[in-house]
């Protein structure tokens, strides 16, 4: 049975099954949250689409996908320049230190534009900087006239302290972007972030949890989960595909 409350910090807390999910801004929820968790494996907005003031304010629809046409809603916090990117990265990735378990693990999708920040946000909340894994999105990418196919999207993974883990987990995941189907606008296929939460141990946090197919993965696989969205929508749309994972 799913439960639901208002907590004071204006956001909603609901919990389904093994997860808890909440509706707020993730700067303002993380600070309440006991934790220890075991991994944060997360796919923040990346703030990317535009080098310009004016282009960075346009739709995310219209910034990410190639018709600019989409049945899924516009997705919030995706209008910052680079560095105020860096510094909110490391504000929330900090955050997200102080609730992890040593050795726990942290995985977090880039683009190239935001590739070099992220991995200096990662460093500066405390964790050690690891290395990079790779999304191959196989033939189903954006082409370039003239250039090469945007083909690729980066993890940049890294630990608090000591790595935990015992497996050994591949570097390059060649997965088609609307594998399992499709809930947002920019979402992750479901089989990609199986394969990464497969890697990590303990209870998951995803702090933009989107979907919510980090946590359908994480639940598929006896894990707890605690994620957290900001958007209403895609909230909802998170709790409803948890509720039908339980009813199956």
């Amino acid at each position: 049975m799913a439960t639901r409350k208002k907590l004071l910090n204006n956001s909603d807390h609901l919990t389904v099954g093994g997860a808890d999910l909440y509706r707020g801004d993730a700067l303002a929820v993380l600070p309440t949250l006991a934790g220890p968790f075991g991994a944060v494996i997360t796919d923040p907005p990346y703030s990317s689409g535009g080098q310009s003031k004016g282009d960075r304010a346009r739709s995310t629809g219209a910034k990410y996908l190639n018709s600019g046409q989409t049945k899924y809603p516009d997705f919030l916090g995706d209008t910052k320049d680079q560095r105020s990117y860096l510094h909110w990265s490391a504000l929330w990735m900090a955050l997200c230190h102080a609730r992890m378990a040593d050795g726990g693990l942290i995985a977090v999708f880039s683009d190239w534009r935001q590739l070099p920040v992220t991995t200096d946000a990662l460093q500066a909340a405390g964790f050690i900087w690891r290395g990079i894994a790779v999304w191959d999105k196989t033939g189903g990418a954006r082409p370039y006239k003239g250039g090469f196919r945007s083909q690729c999207e980066y993890i940049v993974w890294g630990s608090k302290g000591s790595l935990a883990g015992d497996r050994y987990n591949p570097g390059l995941f060649r997965v088609p972007p609307t594998a399992g189907g499709k809930f947002h606008q920019v979402g992750k296929p479901e089989a990609l972030m199986a394969d990464l939460v497969a890697a990590a141990d303990g209870h998951i946090l995803d702090p933009f949890m989107g979907s919510g197919t980090t946590g359908i993965a994480a639940l598929k696989q006896g894990k707890r989960f605690t994620g957290i969205e900001i958007s209403g929508h895609y909230f909802g749309v998170a709790a409803e595909r948890m509720k039908a994972l339980r009813h199956r």
